[in-house]
Formats: structure tokens, C-alpha cells, sequence
């Protein structure tokens, strides 16, 4: 800190903490959304594609801090594998439906 310069001129005080870096917040917002959400949809919807996505959540996640770059790629597979999975989710109840194996069946 510099003495002797008016108020409005001095540099804030860093207190030794780094500056953030708002693309790394964003990636490691957008990994722990994804890896709760991969690990929401495996019991909830029989999602197994959900388990390598919450793998590569995971991986994101402690990848954040030092490869940004590799996180984010990471992050896009492990969205991809959780919408492929809900889509397959998906397809399997219409096709199910469809076809009446989710009927009940009086006698």
C-alpha cells in the first residue's frame, strides 16, 4: 500500500488471496449441477449412462482449479451422456406404453 496518495488512488489490499477467476467459478457450478443431477437420475430413472456422466462430473470437478479448458470438455460429455439417457429413459416408457406392457390386465 502506498502512504501519501489520495484515498481514490491506492490499490485495494489483496489480503494474499489469488483474484478470482469467473470461468473456473462457472465450470465448477456447472460440474457439481451436473454430478448431482447424474447422481439423481441413476435410481430415480434407471439412467446407467447417468454413471459415467457423474464420472466425469466427478473428474471435472477436481480438474477445475488447474486445466479449465479440459474441465469444460469433460463437463459437455458428461451433459451429453446425462440427455442421452433421459431421452433413452424416455423412449423406453413411450415404447412400453405403446405396445400396452404398462397396462393392467382384469380378469
Amino acid at each position: 500500500m502506498r502512504y501519501g496518495e489520495p484515498y481514490g488512488n491506492q490499490p485495494p489490499p489483496s489480503w494474499g488471496h489469488p483474484p478470482p477467476r469467473p470461468e473456473a467459478d462457472k465450470a465448477r457450478a456447472n460440474a457439481i449441477v451436473a454430478l448431482v443431477l447424474n447422481c439423481l437420475a441413476i435410481p430415480s430413472c434407471c439412467n446407467l449412462l447417468a454413471i459415467p456422466g457423474a464420472i466425469m462430473a466427478g473428474l471435472a470437478l477436481g480438474r477445475v482449479n488447474n486445466d479449465t479448458a479440459g474441465a469444460r470438455r469433460m463437463l459437455v460429455w458428461s451433459w451429453v451422456l446425462f440427455g442421452l439417457g433421459f431421452a433413452v429413459s424416455i423412449g423406453v416408457f413411450l415404447f412400453l406404453g405403446l405396445n400396452g406392457y404398462l397396462d393392467e390386465e382384469s380378469s
